[in-house]
């Protein structure tokens, strides 16, 4: 473990970074799945609600820091596209 204070501290630090990390990673893929089973099933408004709920929750992680902004753009536009084969 950690001897001196400062590395003590960034020990913490590290803990809650990766806690944190590891909650968004994972609401990123239940949203990222939540979209796909929708329009696996061919439901297109529970499609369309998942994407938006998706869409809200990526670009809450780019302001927070979690995602680029081009990538929750990225996945966010291929997701998009998925839900408009249902149009089709």
């Amino acid at each position: 473990m950690a001897n001196h204070k400062s590395a003590e501290k960034r020990a913490r630090q590290t803990i809650k970074r990766t806690e944190r990390n590891r909650f968004y990673r994972t609401r990123l893929k239940n949203l990222t799945k939540a979209v796909r089973v929708a329009v696996a099933s061919g439901d297109k408004d529970a499609a369309l609600v998942a994407l938006k709920d998706a869409n809200k929750n990526f670009h809450s992680f780019v302001s927070k820091g979690f995602l680029k902004k081009e990538t929750a753009s990225r996945k966010v536009s291929r997701l998009a596209k998925l839900v408009s084969t249902l149009a089709a």
